[in-house]
């Protein structure tokens, strides 16, 4: 458990520097500092709170230059309750900018419930948005990190073995969220520990 407690944290540590701060980042699109092309559609970016950004919103705007007239970083929260009432179940957030076309979600579930990303969206009231948001037409962003084996002297050689070994043991992220294959792309990283 402790070797699992220090490379989660050695990850987390690392994937925020490489996420950067959320709010600066979507600042720098409000004020063009960074030069997009923007796309019809919409895109949910998974991401594991508003803090910093997705992965893969920012590998989509730095190496292919585009982002969509919807943008839509989606949030997971459990709560310590079984379930959680349909009206206390979503959260919106226009991250400082009303109609740029950039929002944030909080879809909150409880400890009994299965995560389902497309009904949480679909339970969004339109006039909280800032665009059209069809669930049968959404693109779904996952960023996947690849964890490896680095040089520093982060954890003993033997506990950098077997935290690596036991992060490949994981769910499909697209099934567990109930998202369709068809229109999910999984962007990678890699992160040395």
């Amino acid at each position: 458990m402790t070797t699992w407690q220090r490379g989660r944290a050695l990850v987390t540590a690392e994937r925020a520097r490489w996420e950067g701060p959320l709010r600066e980042f979507v600042d720098q699109l409000h004020n063009r500092k960074v030069s997009v092309l923007q796309v019809p559609g919409a895109a949910v970016f998974l991401n594991r709170g508003k803090q910093t950004v997705p992965l893969a919103m920012r590998a989509n705007v730095e190496h292919n230059h585009v982002r969509h007239d919807l943008v839509v970083i989606l949030s997971l929260e459990i709560e310590p309750v079984p379930r959680v009432m349909a009206d206390q179940r979503i959260v919106v957030d226009d991250l400082g900018y009303a109609n740029d076309g950039i929002i944030h979600v909080t879809a909150r579930f409880g400890y009994m419930e299965t995560p389902d990303v497309p009904s949480a969206l679909a339970m969004l009231d339109p006039s909280q948005i800032e665009g059209e948001l069809r669930i049968d037409a959404v693109s779904y962003f996952l960023s996947k990190i690849e964890i490896r084996r680095g040089k520093a002297p982060t954890m003993a050689p033997w506990r950098k073995r077997l935290f690596i070994a036991t992060s490949y043991i994981t769910a499909d992220a697209a099934e567990y969220f109930g998202l369709p294959r068809d229109r999910t792309v999984i962007m990678g990283s890699h992160i040395e520990i």
